[in-house]
């Protein structure tokens, strides 16, 4: 898990500067609000990208030695969202710090 938050914030990272980029020719202030739903969009579709590429099927309940087929379980995606939320967070509040200053 500490290897796939690691590639995501890289990535995700990246996909923030190509943002900031687009936002320097903008001058609508919703159209450049509007980049943070994109970011999230970017986020959503690398932790899939990314589970893709690994092998790991999002839909699938998490595994560990204390779920015994507990309907209750967490997903793969769930777990992934939960242990990469605070990666997205701090980048998002960056980004619209940077949307803001503009």
């Amino acid at each position: 898990m500490e290897s796939f938050r690691a590639e995501l914030e890289t990535r995700l990272n990246i996909e923030k500067e190509y943002i900031v980029q687009e936002l320097l020719s903008m001058q609508d202030d919703q159209e450049r609000l509007e980049l943070l739903g994109k970011f999230n969009e970017k986020y959503k579709a690398l932790i899939k990208r990314m589970a893709d590429e690994e092998g790991v099927d999002l839909e699938t309940s998490y595994l560990n030695e204390n779920n015994n087929d507990d309907p209750e379980s967490l997903s793969n995606g769930q777990i992934i969202l939960g242990k990469t939320m605070n990666i997205y967070d701090r980048l998002a509040d960056e980004l619209y710090e940077k949307i803001i200053q503009q």
